[in-house]
């Protein structure tokens, strides 16, 4: 019998400076009622869910930032979207900045079966961007200065009768990414982005060339490890200036983005996405046990820059 199951991709438009979480989790709320009355078994939000991307901010004082964080989940803001997936067996997956009862920061994300458990977490381990003000910026990224890399790898977890990973916004250009989840069979890789349509530093990528990035990786890592790829954006202009791209979509595991996003406001990309069609490719071009040889992968593991040969 097929492992069908029916995913809503949960795009977002802007989430603007002073928006409450309450507001926000409302919009939340809306679509994952939309999603339910569409039959879907699944919904996935994006990096950063319950604020505006506030790594574009800077503070002299990190501390300032913590308001944007959640210290539990779930909280009194987020609680209705646990209820309404309680009372209606519709599992989902968030995105938030997490601050841990040690004091810790992280870009989160969670992962909620139908009954409302949290039965998968997974911090950001690539973080782009740059922990000191650059004045030389059209806009600040400083992801590197208010978040940790993740600790917890990149765990699959079995559950709504498949196997599936998280990964965030930047893991998703890294194949390593995809790769060590594959490695564990995953069939379902989810992700929220909340990616600028134009890169601070200027350079000569356009719009439409990191929109071809965006959509390339996600591609890429879903045919190399044969497994489907939700891919879930933040988009529209958050603030003036900084303008993020949507492109919300589902990619099939060859390849193949059978569902995206037509605005850059709140909307569902669904799609039913079957996890018995990853079988062909993992058992015959990505049959891993019979392909790859870990013996010639050393420098993957062992360094991180790049080192040409001399001269």
């Amino acid at each position: 019998m097929p492992r069908v199951l029916r995913i809503a991709a949960a795009q977002q438009g802007p989430n603007l400076e002073n928006d409450s979480r309450q507001v926000i989790v409302a919009r939340l709320l809306e679509m994952m009622k939309q999603a339910k009355a569409d039959n879907c078994d699944l919904v996935v939000f994006t990096e950063t869910a319950l604020t505006t991307f506030f790594p574009r901010f800077y503070a002299d004082d990190r501390a300032e930032m913590d308001p944007w964080f959640e210290r539990d989940m779930p909280n009194d803001a987020t609680r209705p979207l646990f209820d309404f997936a309680s009372e209606n067996k519709i599992g989902f997956s968030l995105g938030y900045a997490e601050l841990t009862p040690e004091g810790r920061h992280f870009n989160t994300q969670i992962l909620v079966d139908k009954d409302a458990k949290i039965v998968g977490k997974y911090r950001k381990v690539h973080l782009p961007g740059h922990a000191e003000y650059e004045d030389r910026r059209a806009f600040q990224h400083l992801e590197k200065r208010y978040f940790e890399p993740g600790d917890l790898g990149f765990p699959v977890w079995r559950t709504m009768g498949g196997v599936m990973g998280m990964c965030i916004c930047n893991d998703r250009r890294w194949p390593e990414t995809y790769r060590v989840m594959g490695l564990q069979g995953v069939e379902l890789v989810m992700l929220g982005y909340n990616t600028p349509s134009l890169n601070g530093l200027g350079g000569t990528d356009t719009p439409e060339i990191r929109m071809h990035h965006n959509h390339l990786s996600m591609q890429a890592g879903a045919y190399q490890n044969a497994t489907w790829v939700v891919g879930v954006a933040k988009a529209g202009e958050e603030a003036p200036g900084y303008h993020l791209m949507g492109g919300s979509c589902i990619v099939d595991p060859d390849g193949r983005i059978v569902a995206r996003a037509e605005t850059e406001d709140d909307e569902l990309v669904i799609h039913d996405c079957d996890l018995d069609t990853c079988k062909f490719l993992k058992q015959s071009t990505f049959d891993f046990a019979a392909h790859r040889r870990t013996e010639h992968y050393g420098p993957i593991v062992e360094q991180t820059g790049a080192t040409p040969p001399p001269e």
